[in-house]
Parts: structure tokens; sequence; C-alpha cells
């Protein structure tokens, strides 16, 4: 008797409803379905409390535990928390089968996964790919024990390593698919390198969806499109920085002035906030609505601000630190606003060894936003 049938059930049908099942891929539900969620869950697992995360146990809790584990489709379950923050999860369903489907699996590739986490992203690739097929590379040794444990118990065949994701795995490239779990700014070069000509690479960019790049014939770049919607954790090692209360502190506003923008849109407006963020990566931006809308912004270092809007849309900025993120919020909105205000999938990036651009509509007339590289791997062929 299958414990969690009624849950799994509910997950399966949740996502019917919501049409996420990828009708391309059609192997992913049964991989799901041979493979479900729990098998891969520890035995602690978080829940936020409204201040804190505070653990929830199998053994103590069974019935919440399981409720944890088998959420909404767009629900992670929080499974490794570090000082007080989120480190690792079994990632949303939803997203966990649309990055699937983006990165385009056959049997037989060849498949490197960065962030193992608890290793059911890998599990289900191995699923598709077969037996020694897929190696992963997670950075926390003690999460990949974890994940070599549970994929040896099913017997998936993966190939876990320990080591930094951003390096990739070049001892057993080429490969035909890369895939990363946590949110990228830069997709490094070496994940290029690493790919064969015409293999395609998905990872999480700018933390609100999710990009898939193919290799081009000569190896020296690799473009594609924005995929798919959702919230992601950054690398290991780029953090969250500082949480409001500690940037903010006490001290009174620096500056204090009207804000052009109507601040209503970054609450409700995705590709005006994906905008955003292209420009400014390092900046977190949190709204809420209530009698009007208020926006949060800092740097997880010592610059914030905050756009205060009325219900009729007049906003007020108030700003303190070194930068003035309410400013670089300001150009950077105009900067989308003179390119059309394209929406979120209407953005995509091409990767070269030096540099990394987003674009707008074409690759090569549309709107352009360059970063220059900071890689720390750099080219090495």
């Amino acid at each position: 008797m299958d414990e969690f049938a009624e849950l799994r059930q509910r997950l399966d049908i949740a996502l019917d409803k919501e049409a996420a099942w990828p009708a391309d891929s059609p192997w992913i539900r049964p991989a799901v379905d041979a493979l479900p969620r729990h098998l891969f869950a520890p035995d602690r697992v978080w829940v936020w409390d409204g201040s804190a995360y505070v653990p929830v146990d199998r053994a103590t809790d069974p019935g919440r535990w399981a409720e944890l584990v088998y959420p909404s489709p767009d629900e992670a379950t929080v499974t490794q928390i570090t000082d007080g923050l989120a480190t690792s999860s079994l990632s949303c369903q939803s997203v966990v089968v649309d990055m699937l489907d983006s990165l385009m699996p056959e049997p037989g590739h060849r498949v490197l996964e960065l962030g193992t986490g608890a290793g059911w992203n890998a599990a289900l690739l191995a699923a598709r790919t077969g037996p020694g097929q897929v190696t992963t590379v997670e950075v926390d040794p003690r999460l990949a024990t974890g994940a070599r444990t549970r994929l040896d118990a099913v017997g998936a065949g993966v190939s876990v390593v320990v080591g930094d994701g951003a390096r990739g795995m070049a001892e057993d490239a080429p490969y035909d698919r890369v895939i990363a779990t946590y949110a990228v700014d830069e997709v490094p070069w070496s994940w290029v390198e690493q790919t064969r000509p015409g293999g395609r690479i998905v990872t999480p960019w700018g933390r609100l969806g999710h990009v898939a790049l193919t290799v081009a014939d000569d190896g020296c770049s690799a473009s594609g499109w924005m995929q798919g919607l959702a919230m992601f954790m950054p690398s290991r090692g780029v953090g969250q920085g500082l949480p409001w209360d500690r940037v903010r502190g006490d001290a009174a506003p620096e500056t204090v002035g009207p804000f052009a923008g109507d601040v209503r849109r970054l609450h409700t407006d995705v590709s005006l906030l994906f905008a955003v963020r292209v420009v400014l990566p390092d900046v977190r931006i949190i709204t809420r609505a209530r009698d009007g809308v208020t926006a949060w912004l800092h740097d997880g270092r010592s610059s914030w601000a905050t756009l205060d809007a009325a219900a009729n849309g007049a906003a007020m900025a108030y700003q303190g630190g070194p930068r003035r993120l309410a400013d670089e919020t300001a150009r950077a909105w105009r900067k989308w606003e003179r390119a059309g205000e394209p929406g979120l999938y209407d953005f995509g990036m091409t990767r070269t060894p030096d540099r990394q651009d987003i674009w707008s509509g074409d690759r090569d007339t549309g709107p352009r936003w360059t970063t220059t590289s900071r890689d720390p791997h750099p080219r090495s062929r």
C-alpha cells in the first residue's frame, strides 16, 4: 500500500489542471510516477513559520512531513537551512518537468547536471538517458552523500561528484546536455566548452526563469531563449547577502524624493521585473500591495531603497547606502521602455568566451544588454 498515493494523485491532478505535463516529452510523467518525490526527501524538511524556518521531522510528524514533500505544483520543499537561509530544496514539480522538457534529453545522451541537491532530478534524467549516462556535481559533501545513497537505492546508475558546479566536469566532456538546478546571473563558459556543438544547456537565469541555449556548430558560442517562469536559489557561495532589515538598519534615509515610475507595475509585471534583474542582477526586489504598493530594494550589502506608492500611483523613493538603488532601477526601467517593453519570453541570451549578451526580439538586430565576463573559470582550450 502506497501511503503517499493520495498526495501523489492530488499533485498529479493539479499539474493536469495547469496543463503542466509537457506534451512534447511524454516520458516525463511515467518517470515521475516511477521515481516519486518522497524517495528523495530527507527525513527532516523545513517550513517557514512567518519569522524563521522550523524543522519538520518524518519520525515525529509524518503527516506534516508528507504534506511538505507533496505541496502544490508551484511550491518547493526546503531540505536544508544554513545560517537561517534556505540553501537546498526539492524543486517545484512544475518547474522540474518544465526544465526537463526544455532540455530535450534522449536515450543514450550523456548529461551533466550541476547542483545535485537531493538527487531527484538526476534520477529522472537517468530514467530517460539510461544508467551510466548522467554525471551530477554537488558542492556540498553532505548533500552529495545523501543523494548518492538515494540514487543507489533506486538503481539510477548516476555518478555523483563533489565539486564546484561552475567548473563543470571537464574530465568526462563533451556532454550532449548540461542542466543546472540553481540560478546564475552569468552562464559559466566552462559549461559551453564542455557541451558538444548542437548540444543544449538549460539553466535558471535571472532567478525568475530558465533559459535554454544551443551550442553553435563551431563551439564558440551558445544562444537561446527564455523558457519558463519560476524563482530559483542562487549558486552556493553567491548567497543572498544580508537580509533587508540588516542592510536597511535604523538610520534615516539619505535621500527622499519622488519616483517617476508606476511602482504598481513592479508588483504585477514580471517582464519589467525581469528586465530590471537583467541590468541589476545583485539587487533584490520585494513588493507588497496594500492601500497602494511598496517595493523594498537592497543589494545584500550596504545599499537600500524603499519605493512607496499610494493607491493613485504617485510614489516616493527613500534611499540609503553608497548606491542609489531607486535611481539605478529607474534607469533600468527606462532602458526597457526604450526597447519597446519586451515581454519575458522575448528575451534571449548569447554566451561567448568573454561576454554575455542579453537581447530581445532578434538575436542580431534587437535591443541588447551586454555583460563583460566575470567568469572565474575562463576558456581553457
